[in-house]
């Protein structure tokens, strides 16, 4: 028995002993960059992670103290040579009781820098790191040490000679660094000048936590849940609530028979719609949603769409989806049941199709700035809206005996529908127009269409102009005066932009302001603009906001901002993004904003719709999707996902002379006093980093 029970005794003392060894600092290492050339300077990263409770000193408080500082030191190499010390980043000022006297930490992570000169190729990284660790819990302290190597570099160039006349010596290569400012501790790192790879997030200098997103993405969802319910007035939806009613009443035996009948019917059409949005996202892709927004031949596809619904609503001829296939599906609803519920749910989308496809069409459009997941979102909320109504008269089918019958009413709906589709038309044709700088729809031109447009609608409302269908007006509704009340005030709102107004609250949805041929605002005001370096790229069709002067490509706007030794402040849009012409007239247009864009940063607006073709030899592959970009629009995309892994405009992003983000990335946010913030947090940190 005891030559059994000896192996576990031995397992168990062994388990004892090993338990007693304790390691609670844990260290990694690496460059700051995969590749460098000869004469570059080159950062190597050293980080440590400690277990909970307990802590790394640092290297740069009094060495006399007590505690062990934390050393690396580099085996010395002909293929290197060493610039100023080991540089610990941002510790922790502690008083240590142990020692009493006051010392720098890290807990839970830690990061020390050492900044080589690389000589040649045969670049060789090894040596040794060693310090002392202490626990709160009980004032145990552990000294530590270890070797490391660094391989994988790639090095380019011919040799150079050492700037230095003779190697430091030993004590100063263990001699710690910490570069201080009044308000925060920031380590300056080498700029690789001349190397640009695009903007980079260390998210060990930015402060706070990301809030990009979240307004524009709930407004979005709001956007999309209010069309679904403004879809059940449509002309061919509104009749097909008493069919709905009808269908449930004759086929429904049992209260608990039709509230599941009428769950199955809701969620049918959720799936009949949502499915959409889901389709669009997954076939197109992260950049497909930028490319089918911006397409010449989907907008204007969509522009006469709605010019063919507009004239249909006025009673020019009628659109019916077809015949055939409306009955054959009708036919599968007749057998009732649950393949019937769904088909009668598929019957009120093919029908209604006619009348919302604009409205789905508009969602897509919107929900189209880039990211995938928001226009399945947006969907699904957009046919939850347009499902509940129809659900809740399943549910209640003897309620639709008080909902007003089809008459003169709803063609009046019709025609309203139909002035107010010519209008969004406009806007579609404008998104092609900007994106391939064709200039046929200008700023003041939209503007004049729309007067005339919501002109003729208020002398509709007011019973001056009759359509075909319209049953004779002899007195008019006060519903129908104050609708027309609204659409004359919105058409004198509207006049002064053919002078130049900036017209803020439509400023999505009309061209840009540099499109107007007269603006006489931009005449009578003097602007003082910032200064730039040398003569933009692409300024003969592409343009800033507020007589702005900066850039339309970044390599040109990095050089700039270094030679000037400003943040680079990068405005990532698009022709046809609707919520990037409102920040450009709510927020940039604010003078906190302005004087700041105009004095203390260098602009550059990447338009990542953009369909100018670049020359062939700037035609490069992507290392993010394996694709050759071609055009303006493609370069600029691609900077931005791959980057920054992000695909939605409008994104603000302020970039470092060595291309790290200054500050957490800035999106649809019309609050001004956020966006001054953002701009001053990115110039403070600029500050503490650079000068």
């Amino acid at each position: 028995m005891f030559k059994y029970l000896l192996p576990v005794l031995l397992l168990f003392s062994t388990g004892l002993l090993s338990a007693q060894i304790l390691t609670p600092a844990r260290w990694t290492w690496e460059p700051a960059q995969p590749s460098v050339k000869t004469g570059d300077q080159l950062d190597l990263i050293f980080r440590v992670t400690t277990d909970k409770d307990w802590y790394v000193y640092a290297n740069d408080f009094d060495p006399d103290c007590g505690p062990l500082l934390t050393m690396v030191t580099l085996t010395p190499h002909a293929s290197f040579e060493l610039v100023g010390k080991l540089k610990a980043i941002n510790p922790i000022d502690k008083h240590d009781e142990i020692f009493d006297c006051d010392v720098k930490i890290f807990k839970g992570k830690g990061e020390f820098r050492q900044t080589i000169r690389v000589l040649s190729k045969d670049l060789k990284l090894s040596g040794v790191y060693e310090g002392q660790t202490c626990t709160e819990v009980d004032g145990k302290c552990i000294p530590f040490d270890g070797e490391f190597s660094f391989a994988g570099i790639t090095v380019s160039g011919e040799p150079v000679k050492s700037k230095k006349a003779n190697e430091p010596k030993q004590e100063e290569i263990q001699q710690a660094e910490v570069i201080e400012s009044p308000k925060a501790e920031i380590t300056l790192p080498p700029v690789q000048y001349g190397a640009v790879k695009g903007p980079m997030l260390d998210k060990s200098i930015l402060e706070g936590e990301s809030s990009y997103g979240n307004e524009s993405f709930w407004a979005l969802l709001v956007f999309a849940f209010l069309a679904g319910l403004a879809a059940l007035i449509t002309p061919c939806v509104f009749p097909m609530v008493p069919m709905t009613v009808t269908f449930f009443l004759k086929d429904t035996q049992t209260k608990r028979e039709g509230v599941k009948k009428a769950l199955i019917f809701g969620i049918s059409i959720i799936v009949l719609y949502s499915s959409a949005g889901t389709l669009f996202a997954i076939l197109l892709g992260p950049e497909g949603l930028n490319a089918m927004a911006t397409n010449w031949a989907l907008n204007l596809f969509i522009f006469f769409v709605f010019i063919i619904f507009a004239l249909s609503f006025f009673g020019l001829f009628e659109i019916n989806a077809p015949y055939k296939l409306v009955n054959k599906v009708d036919q599968q609803a007749e057998k009732g049941g649950l393949i019937g519920v769904f088909f009668m749910a598929f019957t009120l989308v093919l029908i209604s199709f006619s009348c919302t496809v604009p409205i789905v069409g508009s969602v897509l459009a919107l929900s189209a700035g880039g990211e995938v997941l928001k226009p399945i979102l947006m969907m699904l909320s957009y046919s939850i809206a347009f499902a509940l109504p129809f659900t809740f008269f399943a549910f209640f089918p003897e309620m639709v005996k008080s909902l007003p019958k089809s008459g003169g009413w709803l063609n009046s709906v019709k025609v309203t529908l139909g002035f107010l589709e010519l209008a969004l038309a406009l806007k579609f044709f404008s998104i092609a127009d900007q994106a391939y700088h064709w200039r046929l729809l200008d700023r003041d031109t939209n503007i004049a269409l729309w007067i005339v447009i919501f002109s003729l609608l208020g002398f509709y409302l007011l019973g001056k102009i009759r359509m075909p269908h319209d049953s004779p007006v002899e007195k008019i509704s006060v519903p129908r005066l104050l609708l027309a009340t609204v659409v004359f005030s919105f058409v004198i709102y509207l006049v002064p932009g053919l002078w130049g107004a900036p017209l803020k609250a439509l400023a999505g949805y009309l061209p840009p302001q540099h499109t107007h041929d007269f603006d006489l605002v931009a005449m009578t005001r003097s602007v003082r603009s910032n200064e730039i370096c040398d003569l933009p790229k692409y300024t003969d069709f592409l343009h800033l906001p507020h007589g702005l002067n900066g850039y339309f490509d970044y390599e040109q706007a990095l050089a700039c901002a270094r030679q000037q030794n400003k943040p680079l402040f990068i405005d990532f849009t698009g022709h046809g993004c609707t919520n990037c012409r409102e920040m450009e007239a709510v927020v940039w247009s604010d003078p906190a904003v302005l004087e700041r864009l105009k004095n203390d940063f260098v602009i550059v607006a990447l338009y990542v719709d953009d369909k100018t073709m670049l020359p062939e030899t700037e035609w490069f592959t992507s290392s993010y999707d394996g694709k050759v970009k071609k055009t303006i629009g493609k370069k600029n995309a691609d900077l931005q996902i791959a980057n920054l892994d992000n695909n939605a405009q409008p994104f603000y992003v302020l970039v470092g002379t060595d291309e790290r983000v200054l500050a957490w990335p800035y999106g649809y946010d019309k609050s001004v006093e956020n966006f001054v913030l953002f701009l001053e947090s990115g110039k403070k940190k600029f500050a503490e980093l650079y000068n």
